[in-house]
C-alpha cells in the first residue's frame, strides 16, 4: 500500500511547509496552517485518455511570426472595453469581487448575449435557480448550456460532447479533482483545478471565464499563483448601497489595464453605463453652495465627477474630518494648505467630503474641484453650474498641471460646460475649444476667479 503524502499550506497566501508552524513566514498570519493529503496521478491532462506528446523548437527572436490574437465578441460595449475587444481564444480570465455584487449575474448576462455556444458550469445554485435568474436578463442565446458539477473530470465528459465556444466556471472554489485528496476550496484544489482549465484552455483554444472568491482583505482566495497562471485578472467592485458597478482590469496580457467598465444594477440585470458623467452629476434646480465639478479620468476614460463638501463650526472641542471615497490624509492637506496660504481659518470647523456616486477617486486632478466645494462652502457662495475644475493642488498653494488635459476638456465640452479652470503650466494644443479656459497658477488666483 502506497504511502499518504501530506504537507502543509497557508489557507491565506498559500505558502507550501513541510511541516506545521504557528505563523506564516510569508504573510504573518497566525493559525493558517493546514494540512492537506496529495495524491498524485500519473494521468494530468484534462483528457481520460492521455496526452499527446509534441515537442517544441526553440526559434530566434526574428524568426518568430507574429498573428493577431482571433478574439470573440462578447456583445458587451463595457467587458469589450476592458478586455480589449473581446474574448482571446484560448485565454483564461479571472473575475473577482465581494460577495452579492454581481458576479454571476453579470456572466449569466454575458452567456445570454452572446451568439456563440456557452457552457455555464455552476457549483453553487442549482439549474432551476439560474434559470429564474436568466429569466430577468436581457438575451435569448439558444446555445446556452447550464451544467451543475464541480468535480473537473465530469465537467470534461460534458465539454468534449457538447464542444463549447466559451466556458464559464461559477466558481473556481467550488470545484475538486480526483487527483488531489483534499476538501474544495483548499490551496492544492484550487491550483491543480485551475492548471487542469488552463491546460485545457490552451489545447483547446477555447476561452474560459472563472469566478473566484474574495477575502476579508479584499484579495482572491486561494494561492497568490492563481493570479500569475491566468491571463486576465479582473475585479468587480463596488457599494451595495448604491447601483453602480465598476470593472477594472488588474492584469491582462491582451490589452490595457487602464480600461473600465461601469454597469448599473437594475431588476433586469446590469445595465452598461456608456456616458457616466451625465450619471455622477447630480441635477439641480438652484444653485447649492458646497458643490464643485471635477473633470476626472478612471483609468483612461475621462469623467466629471460631482464633489460635495460641507464646512460647520464645531460644536465639541475637536473639529471632524470625514471624506467619502476621497483619501482623508490628502483632505487634511489641503485644509492645511487653505489655512496657511489662503488665510481660511478652518482649523476650529467641521469638514465633511463627499464623492457623489459612490466612486473612490484617485485622481490627484480633484483637487481642485475639494478645495472650491470647501471655500464654497465656507463662503456660503455657490460656483456658477457650468464651471468645471482639473487641477492638482501643491504643498506651496500653487496649482499643478495634470496629464490627458486635452480629454478632460473635450468631455467637459460634450457635457455642455462653458468654463474650465486649469493650471496655467498645462500645455495645451491649439484647438478651437468652445468652452472658456481659465488659467490659474496659485490658490489666491482660484479664490478671486470664484468669488
Amino acid at each position: 500500500m502506497a504511502k499518504t503524502k501530506t504537507t502543509f499550506f497557508c489557507q491565506n497566501c498559500g505558502t507550501q511547509y513541510p511541516k506545521w508552524v504557528g505563523k506564516c513566514n510569508s504573510c504573518n498570519e497566525w493559525n493558517t496552517i493546514v494540512e492537506e493529503i496529495i495524491q498524485k496521478d500519473e494521468k494530468r491532462n484534462w483528457k481520460q485518455t492521455g496526452s499527446t506528446k509534441r515537442t517544441v523548437k526553440a526559434l530566434k527572436i526574428q524568426e518568430i511570426s507574429i498573428s493577431t490574437e482571433e478574439r470573440i465578441p462578447t456583445n458587451n460595449n463595457e467587458l469589450n472595453r476592458v478586455l480589449g475587444g473581446g474574448l482571446v481564444k484560448g485565454s483564461v480570465i479571472l473575475l473577482g469581487g465581494e460577495p452579492g455584487i454581481g458576479k454571476s449575474t453579470l456572466l449569466l448576462q454575458i452567456a445570454l448575449l452572446m451568439e456563440n455556444k456557452v457552457l455555464y458550469v455552476s457549483g453553487e445554485e442549482s439549474q432551476s435557480q439560474i434559470k429564474l435568474r436568466g429569466e430577468r436578463l436581457d438575451g435569448n442565446n439558444q446555445d446556452c448550456l447550464i451544467l451543475t458539477e464541480t468535480k473537473t473530470q465530469n465537467i470534461f465528459k460534458s465539454i468534449e460532447s457538447i464542444l463549447p465556444d466559451v466556458v464559464v466556471i461559477d466558481s473556481i472554489q467550488t470545484l475538486h479533482t480526483d487527483y488531489i485528496e483534499a476538501s474544495p476550496g483548499s490551496i492544492s484544489q484550487i491550483r491543480e483545478t485551475a492548471a487542469e482549465l488552463i491546460k485545457f484552455a490552451k489545447e483547446t483554444n477555447t476561452p474560459v471565464i472563472l469566478i473566484g472568491h474574495i477575502t476579508k482583505e479584499g484579495a482572491i482566495a486561494g494561492p497568490k499563483i492563481l493570479e500569475h497562471m491566468v491571463d486576465v485578472v479582473l475585479q468587480f467592485e463596488g457599494d451595495r448601497n448604491h447601483t453602480y458597478r465598476i470593472l477594472r482590469a488588474q492584469k491582462n496580457r491582451f490589452g490595457s489595464t487602464a480600461e473600465l467598465g461601469i454597469y448599473e444594477m437594475l431588476n433586469t440585470g446590469l445595465r452598461e453605463v456608456s456616458n457616466p458623467s451625465e450619471i455622477l452629476i447630480s441635477e439641480k434646480d438652484s444653485d447649492l453652495t458646497g458643490t464643485a465639478i471635477s473633470a476626472s479620468l478612471e483609468g483612461m476614460r475621462p469623467l466629471l465627477i460631482e464633489v460635495q463638501a460641507l464646512v460647520s463650526t464645531a460644536v465639541y472641542g475637536t473639529p471632524q474630518r470625514s471624506s467619502t471615497g476621497y483619501n482623508i490624509k490628502r483632505l487634511n492637506m489641503l485644509l492645511a494648505v487653505l489655512e496657511k496660504r489662503a488665510g481660511f481659518r478652518l482649523g476650529a470647523k467641521d469638514v465633511f467630503l463627499n464623492i457623489a456616486g459612490g466612486l473612490k477617486v484617485e485622481d490627484p486632478a480633484i483637487d481642485l474641484a475639494v478645495v472650491s466645494a470647501i471655500l464654497s462652502s465656507n463662503e456660503e457662495e455657490s460656483i456658477p453650474q457650468n464651471v468645471c475644475f482639473a487641477a492638482e493642488v501643491g504643498l506651496s498653494g500653487e496649482i499643478r498641471a495634470v496629464n490627458r488635459i486635452e480629454q478632460r476638456i473635450i468631455e467637459a465640452e460634450k457635457l455642455g460646460f462653458e468654463k474650465i479652470v486649469l493650471s496655467k503650466f498645462n500645455k495645451i494644443a491649439n484647438k478651437n475649444y468652445q468652452i472658456e479656459i481659465i488659467r490659474v497658477s496659485k490658490i489666491e488666483e482660484v479664490v478671486s476667479v470664484l468669488f
